[in-house]
């Protein structure tokens, strides 16, 4: 129970990585506040989960792009906590287009979400941690430093993930703030359904020196080492989860 009486919130945390991220760290202890745009059912169901291991979580909606729905979040986590420990933020959308398809509606919706909405979190977060501090923890991606072909916005929005990462370790630290990025490799969620199959997933699998896709419960453990002390000498990192994958893995 390493994270008990911590106050964390996960960011798009209704199913897929953030679902697995907060699964895993009601069971270090943690309550969980998971976030959801618009899955309410899948929220609950994760909170149900948390519950019956013994943990403590409640949903709350927001859509992580609208500065005033992270207001509202935050001043409700306000009322209801007081304070907050750890920060999650998986919210994101991927829309892959070769650039003679780029659009502007798609390019506006991959930033809203992936970079400003991690910042405004993060600027709520800040906020509620006390004189303690506490770690924000971003979900990144490998496409980060190896993007895929037709992934030239997404992997714009993680490179800008992980450069903030390092900036906001800087300005936070005297705050007793860490905050580290997480990148994660192939990972099976439903976002990702459909993706790895056929001939395209056995070059991702035999590019994967671990020989097989990630589960969120791969990224998981990492998340809870990072928001727990025993993660109190690290910030400004972003760590790959990847199973081995260098390049695209293929």
């Amino acid at each position: 129970m390493k994270l008990k009486d911590k106050i964390a919130i996960v960011t798009g945390a209704s199913k897929g990585i953030g679902a697995g991220i907060a699964k895993a760290l009601g069971k270090a202890g943690a309550t969980v506040i998971v976030n959801y745009a618009s899955s309410e059912s899948d929220a609950d169901e994760v909170v149900n989960e948390i519950q019956i291991s013994g943990g403590k979580a409640i949903a709350i909606q927001a859509d992580m792009s609208k500065s005033v729905d992270v207001k509202q979040m935050f001043d409700k986590i306000k009322m209801e906590f007081g304070t907050i420990d750890i920060l999650v933020n998986n919210a994101g959308v991927a829309v892959f287009e070769m650039i003679d398809d780029l659009t502007e509606e798609a390019f506006h919706k991959q930033f809203n979400l992936n970079v400003l909405g991690y910042l405004l979190a993060a600027q709520g977060a800040v906020k509620l941690m006390g004189d303690n501090g506490g770690s924000i923890i971003n979900i990144s991606s490998i496409l980060s430093s190896d993007p895929y072909m037709a992934s030239s916005v997404y992997s714009a929005t993680k490179g800008a993930v992980d450069t903030f990462t390092l900036a906001l370790a800087r300005e936070l630290g005297q705050r007793k703030i860490r905050v580290n990025s997480i990148m994660p490799g192939h990972t099976n969620t439903p976002g990702t359904a459909g993706n790895f199959e056929g001939e395209l997933g056995e070059k991702l699998i035999a590019g994967t020196p671990l020989g097989r896709f990630g589960e969120p419960e791969d990224i998981a453990p990492l998340a809870v080492f990072l928001a727990s002390d025993d993660a109190h000498w690290i910030t400004g990192e972003s760590i790959r989860a990847s199973g081995g994958v260098r390049g695209v893995g293929y």
